[in-house]
């Protein structure tokens, strides 16, 4: 074969194991001639390329003019990691409020809920769900995208929800492999590690992902930690003794292995996004995620560059590159016919409200409820607000800085939902760097404006934010009668008179939680 056939082969082979995101609302053009030239088999979208429905829809057209099979993928896992609803905020709950409910039924509604939307959107493989158990409470990654930290409960769930996303014609994808619960540092960050034995391992974190494989699932996500349990140098993503020997030999997965983002610092600080990419695909990995924050030509030229130049001077077997690209044709061809074929009910449905108001959960002695009783502790003082709320309140939500997985931009909270049921609400939102910057700032913006009134202090993951904590422990000093609305992960305490936990932060919790506290539920 001429040199430059064979190089010209040689980089189909690795344009085809990418799925590149991109900039933009519309095709650029090196993802058009990448697409067009037979490579490029797969592009991802984020929330930066969606504007509405019919655009999502104008653009997956547009993606596939060149090729009808092409692999457009995203990470709508609903709850608070949303791309589809970034700007609006998520219609429906995520995974640990239906964990909390705990019915399948529903589980499996909502996901095919989102199928539908996806699929009439002309998307194929949605990186969702997280079968990750979230056994660290103080996980700074996964926390609400987890059905919760038991194992049979994130099994069955993670099972229904694959059973719905791809009742719909949308690829469902499990992650990540082989599970990031038990961790305490952020991928995007540093190199998690799970310090758990093989038996153990194989006792908590598999088994969602064995339930996810006899639930049929078509794609694997690979986790970015190291388990030394089955290899003490290589992270999950690079390791053929967990892509290969567990995941492919010992479980028996014959889908489709796509990478977490590959420009994560977990793998890229010691092996740069060339040598990661390279390495995830000797290691077993079919398909590289890369874009969410290294979107363009010159990262896309690069790593197709890194991936051929492997080939040629040995580094990577010929062999396996085209295993993969075959694997990710393959997995195009199903999901191509799939996108075609599976009729969809494009009727809107309330299923995620329905699921958000089944997920609130109140916490409040009988003072609070007035006179509707609740659970939880009550030292026998009438110092409760009374609910519903007769009058606008003050809300005060404390916002973290959230993990990359979550668009920073998403809307969030109880603040503007109330305010549509209760005019005249008033709301500040407070920052751990504004309180910081100023020691009287809660005072002020937070207690001042509440006096007379009630208060309603929203948080997010508080038992994970020592300043959090603080603050709130700080308002409710002053106001015992306060509040508190916790849309992150609970940690059994209830702080506040009344005590509402959403399990998650979506705009449909908010809207539940308010409905609550208006009582027009």
């Amino acid at each position: 074969m001429e040199p430059s056939s064979r190089h010209d082969r040689l980089t189909r082979l690795a344009e085809t194991t990418l799925q590149p995101g991109f900039v933009g609302t519309t095709v650029p053009d090196w993802v058009r001639r990448g697409i067009a030239g037979g490579g490029l088999t797969s592009v991802v979208l984020f929330g930066r390329n969606i504007v509405d429905p019919e655009q999502v829809a104008r653009l997956t057209a547009d993606l596939r003019a060149e090729n009808r099979d092409l692999i457009i993928a995203i990470d709508e896992e609903a709850g608070d990691v949303t791309r589809l609803e970034a700007w609006t905020g998520a219609s429906r709950p995520g995974n640990l409020a239906l964990g909390a409910v705990d019915d399948v039924d529903l589980t499996e509604s909502v996901a095919r809920d989102i199928g539908r939307e996806l699929h009439a959107a002309g998307i194929s493989l949605n990186y969702a769900p997280s079968a990750d158990v979230n056994s660290n409470p103080l996980n700074p990654v996964i926390g609400a995208r987890s059905f919760g930290a038991r194992t049979d409960v994130v099994s069955r769930h993670t099972a229904a929800w694959v059973r719905g996303l791809q009742s719909a014609g949308v690829a469902a994808c499990a992650k990540h492999f082989p599970g990031h619960g038990d961790t305490s540092v952020d991928s995007h960050h540093g190199l998690p590690q799970v310090s758990a034995s093989a038996e153990e391992i194989a006792a908590t974190a598999l088994p969602p992902f064995v339930a996810a494989m006899e639930a049929g699932v078509r794609v694997v996500m690979t986790a970015h930690l190291l388990a030394p349990a089955y290899d003490p140098e290589l992270p999950a993503t690079l390791s053929p003794r967990i892509l290969v020997d567990l995941l492919r030999g010992e479980l028996g997965f014959d889908g489709l292995v796509v990478t977490d983002g590959i420009e994560m610092s977990a793998v890229t600080a010691r092996y740069g996004i060339d040598g990661a990419t390279v390495r995830a695909v000797k290691g077993g990995a079919d398909a590289v995620c890369v874009g969410g924050e290294h979107a363009g030509e010159a990262t896309f030229d690069q790593l197709t560059g890194a991936l051929v130049q492997a080939v040629l001077d040995g580094t990577l077997p010929e062999a396996r590159i085209s295993e993969a690209a075959a694997r990710v044709a393959e997995f195009a061809a199903w999901s191509g016919s799939r996108t075609r074929a599976v009729a969809t009910d494009d009727a809107a449905s309330d299923i995620g409200l329905v699921a958000a108001r089944r997920a609130l959960r109140v916490l409040t002695g009988r003072s609070g409820m007035g006179g509707q009783g609740g659970r939880g502790e009550h030292d026998g003082q009438d110092r409760g607000p009374v609910l519903p709320l007769v009058g606008a309140p003050h809300v005060v939500e404390l916002s973290p800085t959230m993990n990359l997985a979550v668009d920073g931009q998403t809307p969030w909270g109880v603040a503007a939902p109330l305010s549509d049921l209760l005019p005249g609400t008033t709301s500040v939102r407070l920052t751990e760097a504004d309180l910081r910057e100023s020691g009287d700032l809660l005072d002020r913006k937070g207690l001042d404006p509440a006096a007379e009134r009630s208060l309603v202090v929203v948080v997010r993951d508080a038992a994970r934010h020592g300043w959090m904590s603080a603050a709130m422990a700080r308002l409710l000093g002053s106001r015992p009668d306060a509040v508190v609305v916790e849309m992150g992960v609970p940690n059994g305490a209830a702080p506040g008179a009344v005590h509402l936990v959403t399990h998650g932060a979506t705009r449909v919790s908010g809207v539940a939680a308010a409905e609550f506290l208006a009582g027009r539920r």
